[in-house]
């Protein structure tokens, strides 16, 4: 049988997903000096630190699932970046203080052109003299368009470049990022939540990425790309994260970490799930006995499968227990009953259907439009509230139609038949 793991795009996206953690991480670090920065994450390559428009860092991601002392003179990754580079650098990287970052898990060679970029122990000079021996000497074709351009370089611009460029090697593995980010977020919540705190901004921060990928959220940044066989390729195109958005996240997640909130989840709170499963259930048998619209029975159908999905989150994140729960869904039952009590001590003393139809509306109205009850002081989601009703009507706890019980049961028995 064929060998397919050749083709396999676990490691392409093992890259990627690294590549938009770091950025996450490094976007952190510059957030807390700087709350004008941008970062635009290229749907390919590349993350860049703007401010004011003009990018201050453009970053080059290399994910190696182990640890590997690779980057030597004639290493791939660091010719298809230089590369990169110098394209920009010739197409207009005019800012004097923006600098070009190559962040790799791999570890610089001893006595290479990257160790030499390093932060300490920088020597321009002896960088370009081994760039431009093993560029002028190495039979690498798959650095051979690398090569070119940095021979193509006059010597103020080669020096001017690597001016420019630091080599980041070490960096954190995907295995370590965890612990990384948790550190640079310590104190924005409780300790116990802190994991927590970190999977509800991640699940943030890759629903924007997502965006981007779909196409809905990408930004032009070139008329065209040559590649480097100098065929024209598409429009290069990317995401852009400001700082100040989020900051705003980080403050809103703060707020929901704390002891009278709870965090929402995005993923939930955006759902559009199909409601179609939920068609024959109680709760929409329920609404249907008081003639509700099909239009709203859905409405209702998704903020069920919302409260629910939350709720769940919620204890197996430790963030509420089973108790909480009850104490929650008593209270609910209690503020139900009184409405429920009231409309039905409206009806005439003989309703006809009509008027026990209308009663069931008024208090389902109730529902929808006004019961505020929060699960914590500061959890104002209504899905919350509007959805813990629908399954609760699903246990039969509440219901809407004066008759509800009575009338389910007869239609139950009739479809036992």
């Amino acid at each position: 049988m064929q060998d397919r793991s050749q083709y396999s795009a676990a490691a392409s996206l093992l890259g990627y997903i690294y590549q938009c953690r770091l950025a996450l991480l490094e976007s952190i670090k510059r957030l807390k000096s700087d709350p004008d920065i941008a970062v635009a994450i290229e749907t390919l390559d590349d993350v860049v630190f703007e401010k004011d428009g003009s990018p201050t860092e453009v970053i080059q991601v290399k994910h190696h699932i182990a640890r590997k002392a690779s980057l030597t003179n004639a290493s791939t990754d660091l010719w298809k970046t230089i590369r990169i580079w110098c394209d920009l650098f010739t197409g207009g990287l005019s800012e004097e203080n923006s600098i070009l970052c190559l962040m790799t898990t791999e570890e610089s060679a001893e006595n290479s052109a990257a160790r030499h970029l390093r932060i300490e122990g920088r020597n321009i000079a002896e960088a370009e003299n081994l760039l431009l021996q093993t560029s002028q000497t190495s039979s690498n074709e798959s650095n051979k368009a690398g090569y070119q351009k940095f021979n193509s370089l006059r010597p103020e611009q080669r020096r001017a470049l690597l001016d420019r460029i630091y080599i980041l090697d070490n960096c954190p593995l995907s295995k370590d990022l965890q612990a990384h980010l948790s550190e640079e977020l310590w104190g924005h919540c409780e300790r116990q939540h802190s994991d927590q705190f970190l999977k509800y901004l991640e699940g943030w921060w890759l629903q924007r990425v997502v965006a981007g990928i779909d196409g809905s959220e990408l930004t032009d940044i070139a008329d065209k790309e040559i590649d480097s066989e100098g065929l024209e390729c598409k429009k290069h195109k990317i995401l852009k994260i400001t700082g100040r958005e989020m900051d705003a996240q980080l403050d809103s997640l703060r707020e929901q970490f704390k002891s009278d909130s709870l965090p929402i989840h995005p993923e939930i709170q955006s759902a559009d799930p199909d409601v179609t499963p939920f068609v024959n259930w109680m709760f929409a048998k329920q609404l249907r006995l008081i003639a509700l619209p099909e239009n709203r029975i859905q409405r209702a159908a998704k903020n069920f499968y919302k409260a629910a999905e939350q709720r769940s989150r919620w204890v197996r994140e430790s963030l509420l227990v089973d108790n909480d729960l009850e104490q929650y869904d008593d209270i609910l039952t209690e503020e139900w009953a009184i409405r429920f009590d009231q409309a039905k001590d409206s009806l005439p003393v003989d309703p006809i259907s009509d008027d026990q139809i209308a009663s069931g509306k008024k208090v389902f109205q109730w529902v929808e439009a006004e019961a505020n009850i929060p699960i914590r002081p500061s959890c104002q989601e209504s899905f919350i509230t509007r959805g813990t009703y629908q399954m609760l009507a699903n246990r039969l706890r509440v219901g809407w139609h004066p008759e509800f019980q009575s009338r389910l049961a007869a239609q139950s028995a009739k479809d036992n038949l």
